[in-house]
């Protein structure tokens, strides 16, 4: 591995990062180093399976992170403490999330730009997602705002019969059927997936593997970044440990850090980059005092689970050992999906007027049973025990899931280096569920999912509610007040893994921002910040799809090209 590259360095080969070094290196008379903490998932057969991305938490692709315990919720977890898993691997967190595409609603970007993000609105960043597309679906909805041809396949992941159940009560109950990445994000909508003949499609298998053979490109995995390198607040590369050596590698041209919400503040303010009194406190000579690690926003997310009198749904019966050889031989069946059939967006009845009009709440349809096997083996969501064992009283194999995910939340949280050590793993502060809008949005989400679950379609399948209050938890309020369902969602809403935002963009005058609106950190040359940090807010959905749009961008603010003029032209007709 040469000691300096041409272009750029890029550290993080997540859902960005990765992207970043596919683009970049399409120019061969450059070279590129992508450089990851983690391993390969080349190796790891468990990633590629789309029904099993939560056994992946807590293995060696995870960086296994906890917040702080909180204050105002996760009552029922070990602490108070929420867990935080973060890919630590070849794709990043692509590797562990549950393949849902969703882009965000119009009015988040616009916003954006409203609050001067100049050249983020939905006008400006549509193209790029239409780029990164290879639409698969049944259904083709409107074509004008998808695309072929692009590294993402997204592809439909229906495995039972549920989904039509879902959509005829969502009908009944007023929502038209809608293309959640389409004209208007309100509505029923079919998952769209990333997934490609019944495998993931992270950024490592889709963007990376296929390009393995450019010999611009270099990645080096194991590698794990100490700090950039800054001379004269001009970055010029990076430090790192790699096989118990040392090495510092210089970059040309610049420093790209892609190494997530976490990661990018912790290796900025390792750097000397961000809150002057907490760099001093920890003796880090400061460089430049920026707010990074401020502004931290994540979605909560709460299950709320309805028993039926169908065998539908997919349970721990499913995977068995007729499944694994069917996936095995033909990449079909259970396996081959990822249980997240269908979305809901919703607004809150009595919303804000100041509020832009994106969703107060999703509800997506999981189709998968959380019986035992679940708690044991599935998501990691640090229950205790004892509530693990009283939860496990009353599982069923025959039930499905509405998982409800807080929108756009008004508590945000910091991340704070615990020491000058680069392998102290930082602080986490979400202070989830200190503003009563929280609350009162999730709130109007569940009484959503009860006004689905009442809805014919779903009573002729008999949806009843798996209640989860016991002796000692939230059973003292009156059952299904609204003061029994916020003690609900004090003890058991957890992280939908979204977290962002704690390197804001920001126009050059904002003093909120940690990088302008070309994601150059402030004051220093030579250095980009590009990932899910650097979103001005959280949108309205699942974090992947934006976060690989932010590492598009990047790639062509790095090169000074424009590479999406073809898809302003299919878009130029859209009321955007």
């Amino acid at each position: 591995m040469p000691d300096q590259y041409d272009l750029s360095n890029i550290v993080g080969a997540g859902s960005a990062g990765s992207v970043i070094a596919n683009r970049l290196s399409e120019d061969s008379g450059v070279t590129v180093l992508l450089i990851e903490a983690g391993g390969s998932e080349y190796g790891n057969d468990n990633i590629k399976i789309p029904l099993i991305g939560g056994g992946l938490q807590k293995s060696s692709a995870d960086w296994n992170y906890q917040t702080l315990p909180q204050k105002n919720s996760h009552f029922a977890m070990n602490e108070h403490r929420s867990y935080w898993p973060r890919g630590r691997v070849l794709g990043g967190t692509s590797c562990l999330n549950t393949l849902v595409y969703i882009r965000g609603s119009r009015h988040d970007y616009n916003q954006w730009a409203e609050e001067g993000c100049e050249g983020w609105s939905y006008k400006d960043v549509l193209p790029y997602f239409i780029k990164t597309e290879d639409y698969q679906m049944p259904n083709e909805y409107d074509s004008a705002y998808h695309g072929k041809g692009g590294y993402m396949k997204l592809t439909d992941s229906t495995l039972t019969p549920l989904v039509e159940v879902y959509r005829r009560g969502a009908e009944e109950i007023g929502y038209k059927t809608v293309d959640a990445n389409g004209e208007d994000q309100i509505g029923f909508s079919y998952a769209q997936a990333s997934v490609h003949n019944g495998e993931r499609c992270s950024t490592a298998s889709c963007y990376l593997r296929p390009i393995l053979s450019r010999p611009n490109l270099h990645i080096s995995i194991d590698s794990f970044v100490t700090k950039v390198i800054i001379k004269n607040k001009i970055a010029t590369g990076v430090e790192m440990l790699k096989s118990n050596r040392k090495l510092k590698i210089s970059a040309k041209r610049e420093v790209i850090v892609s190494a997530g919400s976490i990661n990018s503040p912790q290796i900025l303010m390792l750097s000397g980059l961000g809150p002057k009194q907490h760099l001093q406190n920890l003796k880090i000579p400061v460089i430049a005092d920026l707010p990074v690690g401020n502004n931290l926003e994540d979605h909560l997310q709460y299950f709320v689970k309805h028993k039926i009198n169908q065998s539908y749904s997919l349970s721990s019966e499913s995977r068995n050992m007729f499944s694994s050889l069917q996936y095995a031989l033909t990449r079909t069946g259970p396996l081959s999906g990822t249980g997240l059939e269908a979305n809901l967006f919703g607004r809150m009845i009595n919303r804000e007027e100041s509020l832009p009009n994106y969703p107060d709440y999703q509800i997506l349809f999981l189709s998968v049973a959380h019986d035992n096997f679940f708690y044991d083996y599935g998501l990691q969501l640090n229950l205790k025990e004892s509530v693990k064992d009283l939860i496990k009283t009353r599982t069923s194999t025959t039930e499905f899931t509405s998982v409800l995910i807080q929108q756009r939340p008004k508590s945000t949280g910091t991340i704070r280096l615990a020491s000058k050590d680069p392998f102290d793993y930082p602080l986490i502060q979400p202070n989830y569920l200190d503003h009563t809008y929280d609350v009162k949005s999730l709130i109007a989400g569940i009484r959503k999912i009860q006004e689905l679950a009442a809805s014919n379609p779903l009573q002729e399948i008999g949806a009843t509610l798996n209640r989860q209050d016991f002796d000692g938890i939230c059973d003292k309020a009156k059952f299904d007040s609204d003061e029994y369902w916020e003690c609900m969602l004090r003890h058991y809403a957890v992280t939908c893994y979204h977290p962002t935002s704690t390197c804001r963009m920001g126009a050059k005058d904002d003093p909120t921002a940690v990088v302008d609106t070309k994601l150059r950190v402030r004051g220093i040359k030579g250095l980009r910040v590009a990932d899910a940090s650097v979103m001005r807010h959280v949108i309205s959905g699942n974090t992947n799809a934006p976060t690989i749009m932010i590492g598009e961008r990047a790639a062509d603010f790095i090169r000074g090209k424009d590479t999406v003029q073809k898809f302003k032209e299919q878009i130029k007709h859209l009321k955007l």
